[in-house]
């Protein structure tokens, strides 16, 4: 059975509420680990970034961060990674570019599904492969937040996309595991992440992977990552912010003018949607000029783009991520 919220904890939704449980989880993973090691795997995400956050604090150097980057991260993703944690922090982090293992095991795999479970499969690989070349480690962290243990029964399956090595017999270490996520991203602030990574959007473990759609190719999947990037710009500026924003390329072309002669161009799809659960969804109004504005950068800019739609489905029957 899964290990329930105490009901007497106390919601954090202040700084100060931040700060006690801080110090309370400061003290409990200094007892819990001692002079020991551990490992995490660290992925950037809100989850993810907290815990190291938190055990870098409580720890320091005892913490080893396995930054995996897949080549399915957005633009920049990487690189916060390793300024945050490396160069501001003096995180113990490892860094591993395993773009060309994914995408070389993803080459002319269109199934969703199949996508999947190579990049799950993949990470859960190349993880093992560093845990291997380590000494002395004893625990492994976790970014496990509470509606992972209601909903997965305390597997925290979703969080590096197909889990982690069943063989890797550590001691888990899970700070935040009683703490829904408008929670971890107040002790996020006040731990002193940057607000980008503290208050990211949510984003599925194999990343672009499911919104490259089709047999990802690395034109397209450098193509989306650029688009991407425009579609957040433009429409984090808004007021109120979506709750969710990005884009996907299909796995189609039509006809385009460039320089007065027809060519095959990709076209961008758009989409945004606010929810509460993410079990149903709704279309907000983007206003026509930021749309306007968001696909002439992206046709002035993307390679390979000459088309840009935005996507007004809501769910049901459209799901939010397209696969």
């Amino acid at each position: 059975m899964a290990e329930l919220r105490p009901e007497s904890m106390e919601r954090i939704t202040t700084p100060e509420l931040a700060k006690a449980f801080i110090d309370e989880q400061v003290n409990a993973i200094k007892e819990q680990v001692g002079d020991k090691k551990v490992l995490l795997a660290l992925s950037g995400g809100v989850d993810s970034s907290v815990v190291a956050a938190l055990l870098i604090k409580a720890i320091g150097k005892q913490l080893v961060c396995v930054h995996v980057n897949h080549g399915l991260l957005r633009k920049g993703e990487p690189e916060q990674v390793i300024e945050v944690f490396k160069n501001q922090m003096d995180a113990n982090l490892i860094y591993v570019d395993a773009t060309d293992r994914f995408l070389d095991k993803l080459a002319g795999v269109s199934d969703p599904e199949q996508k999947r479970k190579i990049i799950g499969s993949e990470f859960i690989d190349v993880f093992a492969e560093e845990a291997s070349k380590l000494d002395d480690i004893s625990f492994l962290a976790q970014g496990t937040i509470y509606p992972d243990i209601l909903e997965s029964d305390g597997v925290k399956a979703h969080h590096n996309v197909g889990g982690l090595p069943e063989d890797l017999k550590f001691e888990l270490v899970e700070p935040v595991k009683f703490l829904y996520k408008d929670e971890v991203r107040v002790v996020g602030k006040e731990l002193g992440l940057p607000d980008n990574m503290v208050f990211r959007q949510p984003f599925p473990g194999p990343g672009l992977g499911v919104r490259c759609v089709g047999a990802i190719t690395r034109d397209r999947l450098e193509a989306l990552r650029e688009a991407d990037a425009v579609v957040r710009s433009k429409i984090g500026e808004l007021t109120p912010v979506p709750w969710q924003y990005f884009c996907v390329i299909p796995d189609i072309k039509s006809t385009g003018i460039k320089d007065g002669k027809r060519y095959m161009g990709w076209a961008v799809v758009i989409r945004a949607v606010n929810t509460v659960d993410a079990v149903t969804a709704t279309v907000p109004e983007i206003p026509f000029k930021v749309l306007c504005a968001m696909r002439d950068e992206i046709i002035a800019t993307v390679p390979g783009v000459n088309r840009v739609l935005w996507d007004i489905s809501e769910k049901p029957v459209s799901t939010i991520e397209w696969e």
